[in-house]
């Protein structure tokens, strides 16, 4: 009979869900899939994966049950197994923010460069709803998917272009993918660059999902 203790058996499965996340690609996929189901053709594109390569990565976290998949025809479609797993991407960004110096040292380079206003909380951006225009600067297709009631969808790439659309009188808040998307920090400078009063929200569209907060689709 194994001697083997039950607690031990279960850390051995909890290391395994650990270890399939222990990789660059993988979080950025997820960050993909926080935003809604994709399938594994749109998620290599947006990674910059090969396809063959994404598809790997998807299976080993399908494996260790942080994702699901379903097949429609020749297509495979992968998302987020629960929202449990947003809570621990956050906790992991969490201890890298308050432990390791070299992501202090890229937060201060790069996002507090373009940004070191204090962002606009959740509960603050509900409590001015209407009083504030909010931007999704996310591609059409991640918008549609889901986004923050209310939210006006530009696409970054079409902000410049787009410009005349905004009230000058009105604050903007920003948003994007997440916390660390560079979507938001580039809207944000661009905006400001044009005299706009703009600020981001304090996350994105995956944690404001994941606090139970409304959410619009289409």
């Amino acid at each position: 009979m194994s001697s083997r203790s039950p607690k031990t058996a279960l850390f051995g499965h909890f290391a395994a869900v650990a270890k399939s996340l222990a990789h660059a690609h993988r979080l950025e996929l997820l960050e993909q899939l926080a935003q809604g189901e994709r399938s594994v053709e749109v998620l290599a594109e947006r990674t910059g994966l090969a396809v063959a390569n994404a598809s790997q990565h998807l299976q080993r976290m399908r494996r260790a049950g942080i994702v699901a998949s379903r097949r429609e025809g020749k297509f495979v479609f992968y998302a987020l197994a629960d929202d449990a797993v947003l809570g621990l991407l956050s906790g992991l960004r969490r201890i890298a923010e308050r432990n390791i110096a070299e992501v202090d040292q890229v937060i201060r380079s790069y996002f507090n460069h373009r940004d070191s206003l204090e962002a606009v909380s959740r509960k603050e951006l509900m409590q001015r709803a209407g009083a504030v225009t909010i931007l999704d600067v996310r591609p059409a297709d991640e918008f549609a998917l889901g986004h923050v009631p209310g939210a006006v969808n530009i696409p970054l790439r079409e902000l410049e272009a787009r410009l005349a659309e905004f009230d000058p009188a009105q604050e903007i808040v920003a948003y994007c993918r997440g916390a660390y998307c560079v979507l938001s920090y580039e809207a944000v400078a661009t905006l400001r660059a044009r005299g706009f009063k703009v600020r981001r929200l304090e996350d994105g569209l995956p944690e404001w999902r994941a606090a139970g907060l409304p959410v619009a689709t289409g």
